[in-house]
């Protein structure tokens, strides 16, 4: 590890208790698994394929949102340091720490994310490309370790790829936008990039690739459960689902059993058996309005100070600072 690249964990050590979630999960009426066990190497590597497909308008859309605002939000905030929840090394993040760096203001840069190799692999890579570059990994769950993040100086926040949409608007957001709200001072910026309701063909569409890479991503997790709870799913007995919901805005991504099928899950000390056609959910992808957003930051202690979107109002980055 270079000496300019610090990699800290929860006191515990322990990311979450996928234990106690993946028993709770699946033993719900309509059965579960937390999306953030999506991201183990091979999830995290279909993932970024998934961001190159045609039918996958986000990530190239965000892109241009931010290349078009960047030398502007960074003008704005003159943050030393720049916080993603997530870790990237993209062209949308080296946006921003290249605008930081022709200003002289980059410092340093955190980055969270549950998947370690990931992780390192990112800082690695921007420590060459920005030597001067203090760079810090955070190897846990943003939504229950913001506490982790250390001050060096103004801050950008940065959440982007529509991942916010994963949370549910309800029962999460709120709650974890108050929590962000404890971590930003005056002086800070926050960027959430938000994908936005639209046709539901085009949304179906990007869910549910022609290539198959959705499908292979959302079968991987019964793998990582596999590996991590010595279980015994056969992902050629499921078939990736995908969605759009009217009634709550999002799309839900789920697996179905194509046969009867019985599970042992040694790890959580459970058996369970899928009818054919029973179903488990593993994402939800949420898609707002600028009044849906604003209207779920209230009470959070944050304020919606700058909407950016594209031409054809296909996702958006909201800027907010604390009141």
């Amino acid at each position: 590890m270079k000496k300019n690249i610090e990699i800290v964990r929860p006191k515990n050590s322990q990311l979450s208790n996928i234990e106690q979630e993946v028993r709770e999960g699946l033993t719900k009426p309509l059965p579960e698994i937390p999306c953030k066990y999506f991201y183990d190497d091979r999830g995290s590597q279909l993932f970024d394929q998934i961001t190159q497909l045609q039918e996958y308008y986000q990530t190239r859309t965000e892109l241009s949102i931010i290349q078009r605002i960047a030398s502007n939000v960074v003008d704005r905030f003159k943050p030393e340091e720049l916080v993603e929840l997530g870790s990237g090394v993209g062209l949308k993040i080296r946006t921003v720490l290249s605008e930081m760096s022709l200003r002289g203001l980059l410092k340093k840069c955190t980055f969270f994310d549950i998947n370690e190799t990931f992780l390192v692999q990112s800082l690695a890579e921007l420590v060459e490309i920005y030597p001067q570059l203090r760079a810090r990994g955070i190897i846990a769950d943003f939504i229950h370790h913001l506490d982790l993040i250390e001050r060096s100086g103004k801050q950008l926040i940065l959440f982007f790829a529509g991942t916010i949409g994963n949370l549910h608007p309800k029962d999460e957001v709120p709650t974890f936008l108050q929590r962000l709200a404890k971590q930003v001072l005056p002086s800070d910026g926050l960027l959430i990039g938000i994908d936005l309701v639209k046709d539901v063909r085009r949304l179906e569409e990007a869910y549910n690739d022609a290539k198959g890479v959705t499908a292979a991503f959302n079968l991987n997790i019964l793998n990582v459960i596999n590996n991590r709870l010595d279980a015994n799913f056969n992902t050629e007995e499921f078939e990736h689902v995908a969605f759009y919901d009217t009634d709550n805005n999002w799309i839900e991504m789920r697996l179905r059993a194509l046969c009867d099928t019985r599970v042992d899950i040694a790890g959580c000390d459970l058996s369970l058996v899928f009818r054919e056609g029973e179903e488990i959910k593993t994402e939800i992808s949420c898609k707002y309005t600028r009044e849906s957003f604003e209207e779920t930051v209230l009470k959070s202690g944050l304020k919606v100070t700058n909407w950016y979107t594209d031409d054809e109002k296909l996702f958006a980055l909201c800027q907010l600072e604390v009141f």
